[in-house]
């Protein structure tokens, strides 16, 4: 499995209702193959990061809510109409990248993390403790 360490740390917060999000730079967009998931280590949890577009970035908890693996980087990447999925790679639950739904099994969801793409470099928004 590929780790790929938080490089830069701590950017920014943007603050919510909930509290703030904290930016943190991953890797450049180009170490990212298109359709495959990556595992990142960042402020010690363990996050999946997916590119499934030229410029589309999807992050969720590498930990599989079914077993508790921590796999999803190695699930199965597809689409449930224009919303792009994930399979896990053990039980192939099926979650939306997005919203973190299991189209199987309501009783299950995946955490999922805001991203974006700044001057070609992915970061990912983990939520501040409150």
């Amino acid at each position: 499995m590929t780790v790929i360490l938080d490089r830069a740390g701590t950017l920014d917060s943007a603050k919510g209702l909930t509290g703030g999000i904290t930016w943190h730079r991953v890797c450049p967009m180009d170490e990212l193959e298109p359709a495959w998931g990556e595992a990142a280590l960042i402020q010690g949890r363990q996050v999946a990061i997916f590119r499934t577009g030229p410029s589309e970035i999807f992050a969720v908890a590498q930990q599989d809510p079914a077993t508790l693996a921590n796999v999803m980087a190695r699930g199965i990447i597809g689409s449930r109409g224009s919303r792009p999925t994930i399979a896990s790679p053990l039980h192939k639950e099926v979650y939306d990248l997005g919203t973190g739904e299991c189209f199987s099994n309501a009783e299950l969801s995946l955490e999922v993390f805001a991203t974006r793409l700044v001057d070609g470099v992915v970061e990912v928004g983990l939520q501040e403790s409150v």
